[in-house]
């Protein structure tokens, strides 16, 4: 894609998932990346993307911090002498409802929708130095339904949101700021939902999308590294919906239930 090569970018929990694939794309289109992660998992992909002829460097630490999130932002442009990208991937998959506590709210706020903002900040004036810049915020369609016993999780993203709208207005002309919104995405946390059978659920899940499938994190990190491209340069405020068409169904599903399937 068109402006990547030679710049430096940053991902936040970038040592697995959707961050790890959004890494390696980074890495596959000439930039220089730094990511973070809270366990040593982040050590080992470093390495492996290293010898892959990555161009890396990882920081472990928790976002919640806000020191941490301010290390990250100075140890890239120590690395690479400039930071052209942000991908604020981190998040803490918090699901409570009733039964969430105080201390459940501040960390799912924390790591996600506060540490997004904090990144911006923090970025910002090297992107302004440098003319330019952009910043890819990940969502979820959570951020837009009712889900079971999902009110922190839901509220973060949906706080991310709308987050993105107020970075894009603030940091316009020089930044541009945009959304991912995964749907059910093959990751750590739905492959063990599904104990590891692909094969069972992917189909039961596939048909709360109109592709009938469970998205890959490679797709995710495809719409991510188009956004913060030249090829979306007019593009800014925006949220693409990587959902195979989750969002767009009605609550008859795939309308095989329908009295009037197969009718049109």
């Amino acid at each position: 894609m068109r402006g990547l090569n030679g710049k430096a970018a940053i991902v936040t929990g970038g040592a697995s998932g959707i961050g790890r694939a959004c890494v390696e794309r980074l890495c596959e289109e000439g930039c220089s990346v730094t990511f973070s992660g809270v366990s040593d998992i982040g050590t080992a992909t470093a390495r492996e993307l290293a010898d892959k002829g990555g161009k890396v460097q990882f920081l472990r630490g928790d976002m919640a911090e806000e020191s941490f999130c301010k290390d990250l932002v100075a140890a890239a442009v120590s690395a690479w002498g400039r930071l052209d990208y942000l991908v604020n991937n981190a998040f803490s998959f918090t699901a409570k409802g009733l039964d969430a506590t105080r201390a459940d709210w501040n960390r799912v706020m924390n790591v996600g929708p506060v540490a997004y903002a904090t990144m911006g900040q923090s970025v910002f004036p090297h992107m302004k130095q440098r003319g330019a810049g952009a910043i890819v915020n990940m969502s979820s369609i959570s951020a837009h339904i009712a889900q079971p016993d999902r009110w922190t999780y839901n509220a973060a993203k949906g706080a991310v949101t709308q987050l993105t709208r107020c970075m894009a207005m603030d940091m316009a002309p020089t930044v541009r700021v945009n959304t991912v919104s995964p749907g059910w995405i093959w990751t750590r946390e739905v492959d063990k939902a599904a104990g590891g059978d692909r094969a069972k659920w992917g189909p039961i899940w596939g048909r709360f999308h109109m592709l009938r499938r469970l998205g890959t994190v490679e797709e995710c990190a495809s719409a991510t590294v188009f956004l913060l491209s030249d090829e979306a340069s007019f593009i800014t405020s925006a949220e693409l919906m990587v959902d195979g068409g989750y969002r767009g169904m009605g609550s008859e599903g795939l309308g095989e239930a329908s009295a009037f399937a197969g009718s049109a």
